[in-house]
């Protein structure tokens, strides 16, 4: 059990009753992830969007710069966008990439209008009588890997149907969309089924995917006009380390808020895979997304599984803290959702590094009694594999809240003010708002 923070060490967040409230209710959030582009894909270990929203509206104001230096599915930039703040988003993956810009792209009523015609017809192509295109280029790589098994090569041809209408379509944007969404109904037919669903199956699920997915690019353009403004996102395919030397990056003001889970310590978690047919690995998503996955799994967790110590993670954690830290200034704070496969050791070694970065660690005066201050949620029905602990039934998140060593106390934002001057982001697939 960890101790309670000492006196000498204790931060407290200045910080209204109620936004302290909002926060720990979000982070404990347990309903299901709904609304906004939230579900276009069921990335691993993502954020509750309640809990990003709370603080977004705690830490932040309309116009702010929010960083994801971890973005993943783009959780934490589709509420930026619904709330009227601009966001910058780092991932290693181009999958995570390809998944947080199709989540962010903000569809006119003309997009919308082609996706549902496109939505209406695709199924007619899907059938297994009918001829589809072979992607000899990534089938060569590997990428059709575990597909080609008798009870399985329907669904692969099904998808292949699928995506020679979505390439077919007028423009890269609307592309990329009904590619997300063919990625969403082949992840709810392969990932970790244990009876597939036949090829009609298939084809009904990727027209009610399809329906569900532009309802939600309808509400998330819906929020961002109720703000009055154009909010812009910024997407990019490259670590978080060195991101100070970035020639994109340069003219950005200090972000108000970084908000973001990094991959956890110990914790084994399939960013980049799925699994078909017990635990047979297949890299299907990046051929269905149009996207290279060159690494394996450390390469996506930042550490090797078999360092008992797990050096090259928190090797990789300083270098990537560093250059974060270097982007923000005494008004941003830093917020991180983790878990850890053993908390005892590696939860005193994560907050090292965060000091060694010249970060100082802060608290919710309303946690002040619990546990050791921390703010800490369950994680109900979900399987962590732990590197050496095997399966463990359930996983326990901490949230991390830090500030430059010697920032004055986070005060609440103030709504409508900004006290910043913003670089106006271009997202490489941000539309008119009709």
């Amino acid at each position: 059990m960890l101790t309670m923070i000492e006196a000498k060490t204790q931060n407290w967040l200045d910080l209204a009753e109620a936004a302290q409230a909002a926060l720990v209710e979000g982070a404990r959030d347990a309903q299901p992830v709904s609304g906004l582009t939230h579900n276009f894909y069921r990335y691993p270990a993502r954020f509750s969007p309640a809990f990003v929203r709370a603080a977004i509206e705690t830490f932040t104001a309309p116009g702010d710069t929010i960083l994801d230096p971890y973005v993943g599915g783009g959780t934490s930039l589709v509420e930026a966008l619904a709330l009227g703040r601009h966001g910058v988003g780092i991932d290693i993956s181009q999958l995570a990439e390809f998944v947080a810009t199709v989540k962010t792209t903000v569809l006119d009523e003309e997009e919308i209008a082609a996706l549902e015609e496109w939505a209406s017809r695709v199924g007619v192509a899907v059938h297994q009588h009918k001829p589809s295109i072979h992607f000899a280029d990534y089938a060569e790589r590997g990428y059709y890997k575990h597909l080609d098994d008798p009870s399985r090569w329907r669904l692969r041809r099904a998808i292949e149907q699928a995506l020679g209408t979505a390439i077919c379509l007028p423009s890269p944007r609307l592309e990329a969309f009904a590619r997300c969404v063919i990625l969403r109904t082949a992840q709810w037919a392969l990932d970790s089924r244990r009876k597939l669903p036949s090829v009609p199956e298939f084809r009904n699920m990727l027209g009610e995917i399809a329906g569900q997915m532009i309802a939600g690019a309808r509400e998330l353009r819906g929020a961002m006009q109720r703000h009055g403004a154009s909010p812009s996102i910024r997407i990019f395919n490259r670590s978080a380390a060195g991101l100070e030397a970035d020639d994109a990056l340069a003219s950005m003001a200090p972000p108000k808020l970084v908000v973001t889970s990094p991959p956890y310590p110990g914790v084994h978690v399939l960013y980049h895979r799925w699994q078909v047919d017990g635990r047979k690995e297949t890299a299907a998503p990046f051929w269905i997304a149009n996207k290279l996955d060159g690494a394996g799994l450390s390469y996506y967790t930042m550490g090797d599984r078999k360092n008992p110590e797990l050096r090259t993670y928190f090797e990789n954690l300083r270098a990537a803290t560093s250059s974060i830290v270097r982007l923000c200034d005494a008004a941003t704070t830093i917020v991180q959702m983790v878990a850890f496969s053993d908390p005892s050791w590696q939860l005193p070694r994560y907050l090292e590094i965060m000091e060694e970065a010249g970060l100082a660690e802060a608290f919710l005066p309303a946690l002040a009694g619990d546990r050791d201050g921390r703010l800490w949620r369950s994680v109900p029905n979900r399987r962590w594999y732990a590197y050496q602990r095997g399966e463990t039934p359930g996983s326990q998140e901490v949230v991390l809240i830090h500030r430059l060593a010697g920032a004055a106390a986070t005060r609440p934002a103030q709504p409508g003010r900004s006290d910043q001057s913003h670089l106006q982001l271009d997202h490489p697939n941000f539309g008119s708002l009709g």
